[in-house]
């Protein structure tokens, strides 16, 4: 990290369980941070956003950057959004309903507000400073509590009517299986999920399969954290390990989907289960692309998972920030 002599944007990345700010110069090197707990359990939205104020705050404090040195502001933002309003239309399990991000942040900081969905900001952040840098023909797909996508075309993140794009993990991967939490049957999140990995881990956790997973998390399919999945498989539960697989491929299967219509030059992995076991996700999904007759015939779509980590929402936030003021201008 180190200080720039010149304006600044803020990155900011509303997650499930945390957010985070980052203060970067003109050129997105990081100057600051600071992080917070989420907006679970906030009671009202107004509260939530004194806690985003109070994260940014932070953040300006240890970076010794005055609001008025602000060239713009980004926000990565889960739930249903008007990017163009800069409004939380509904924040779901939350209970937020019409939040003025953007009237709240720029009357208090005087500076333009970008906000859009939290995939897509990752996926630009790994586009502009990570993993599908040199590939303005970009797939990002996030293994997470859900799936989420975020697509990259001719450089620009692809928003489609309303900034709808991206709820890939909705795509049918069996017509006829179970019911997902978003009331279809076979969504890809229904296989492929960490939740639904966590479900088929705890049977095998109470089968006396997966002794490891057992031992340190019990049964309960909310302590089966990404992170502890992979220590499982670390510690010999090789039950685990295969329906991380099973999950894996299933992605691989989802890459392939998206590779046959938008024709990427590079498709991302990224969230907690790839993070957590990279290895894995590339193995399968390299491995289900490689073995598509169609996608085995056409150019070629390189593979990679998220080099930027945390940073990758918060960065892309603070580039949509600035491409905003760039192009206002």
């Amino acid at each position: 990290m180190g200080k720039a002599k010149s304006g600044y944007y803020i990155g900011f990345d509303l997650g499930g369980t945390k957010m985070r700010a980052l203060v970067v110069d003109e050129e997105f090197r990081i100057v600051a941070s600071a992080k917070r707990k989420a907006v679970a359990g906030v009671d009202t939205a107004a509260e939530g956003l004194d806690r985003m104020r109070a994260c940014v705050d932070e953040a300006l404090e240890e970076a010794t950057v005055s609001p008025k040195d602000l060239r713009g502001i980004g926000f990565g933002l889960p739930g249903a959004l008007d990017l163009k309003q800069g409004v939380i239309l509904r924040l779901f399990n939350v209970g937020w309903e019409n939040v003025p991000v953007k009237k709240k942040f720029e009357t208090i900081y005087g500076a333009p507000v970008a906000i859009d969905n939290d995939v897509n900001a990752g996926a630009y952040g790994e586009y502009r400073f990570g993993a599908g840098r040199g590939h303005p023909y970009m797939v990002g797909i996030f293994v997470g509590t859900g799936i989420g996508g975020g697509l990259i075309i001719d450089g620009k993140i692809h928003q489609g009517v309303g900034g709808a794009v991206g709820e890939i993990g909705h795509l049918l991967y069996d017509r006829l299986g179970p019911r997902c939490g978003c009331g279809a049957r076979g969504c890809y999140e229904t296989y492929a999920s960490r939740l639904a990995v966590a479900s088929q881990a705890a049977v095998q956790a109470y089968l006396g399969k997966a002794p490891a997973l057992a031992k340190k998390a019990g049964y309960d399919v909310e302590k089966y954290r990404s992170g502890t999945l992979a220590w499982a498989i670390e510690n010999g539960d090789a039950a685990v390990e295969e329906i991380v697989r099973e999950s894996a491929r299933i992605v691989g299967h989802l890459a392939c989907d998206l590779a046959l219509v938008l024709c990427p030059s590079m498709i991302v992995l990224g969230g907690g289960m790839v993070e957590a076991m990279p290895k894995i996700y590339l193995e399968e999904c390299k491995a289900a692309l490689k073995a598509h007759p169609v996608i085995a015939t056409m150019k070629g779509v390189a593979v990679s998972a998220v080099k930027l980590g945390d940073d990758a929402v918060p960065l892309g936030a603070a580039a949509i920030a600035a491409d905003k003021v760039r192009n206002e201008k």
